[in-house]
């Protein structure tokens, strides 16, 4: 039960500082902290698209997997409608992606394969076992992307935060399949590379049901 509680105050805390600052130092800093802070007991996903890749890297089991997925998105729902508590009078615009569909569609698949691949390389990998730095190497990609994709499709890469998003109304509703198949699809593809790449840190197999 620990982990799961880990998963939801990690991803209810990251998108509780998305939601009300959008700020890319501060969301990539929460991330940082809450990575470093539960990295040991639930290995600190906080991002179904994240969890996906490690259910493939075989570190994590199906059933593990399905219900930190469920917990994660629990937790965003959460921690958005704590911020619209907040706000009540959002000031906020939902995001118009007309005309660059595409771009953020390839902005968010982008994004999310980067996380996705330095988490499976800084907190998976035979190499970096035992290592001090992941929770820094997590956040700084989150803010380094997030400042170069965020003016294109938002900088969700992790389709909790895109679900929170779209309750505080910053994405448009009609727009929520692009995070959900871009970061899915950014976390299986890093895991894809991170197996073919990573000749001497063979691919375990799927952890068995807990």
């Amino acid at each position: 039960m620990g982990k799961y509680i880990t998963e939801f105050i990690g991803t209810f805390f990251l998108v509780l500082v998305v939601a009300l600052t959008g700020n890319a130092a501060a969301i990539g800093a929460v991330l940082m902290v809450m990575v470093f802070a539960g990295g040991h007991i639930s290995g600190a996903h906080y991002n179904p698209a994240v969890t996906l890749a490690i259910l493939i890297r075989g570190k994590i089991s199906a059933r593990d997997a399905g219900i930190y997925i469920i917990v994660q998105i629990i937790a965003a729902a959460i921690a958005a409608l704590l911020a619209r508590w907040y706000i009540p009078d959002f000031s906020v615009v939902a995001l118009e992606l007309n005309g660059r569909i595409l771009k953020a569609f390839i902005s968010e698949l982008l994004g999310t394969f980067a996380l996705a691949y330095v988490v499976l390389n800084v907190a998976t990998s035979k190499g970096t076992t035992g290592n001090s730095f992941y929770g820094l190497a997590i956040g700084f990609t989150v803010f380094a992307m997030a400042s170069t994709f965020g003016s294109i499709s938002g900088g969700a890469f992790n389709p909790a935060v895109a679900i929170g998003a779209t309750i505080i109304e910053a994405f448009a509703f009609k727009n929520i399949w692009i995070y959900l198949v871009a970061c899915f699809g950014g976390g299986l593809l890093a895991a894809l590379v991170f197996n073919f790449v990573n000749k001497e840190d063979k691919p375990v197999p799927p952890l068995p049901e807990a």
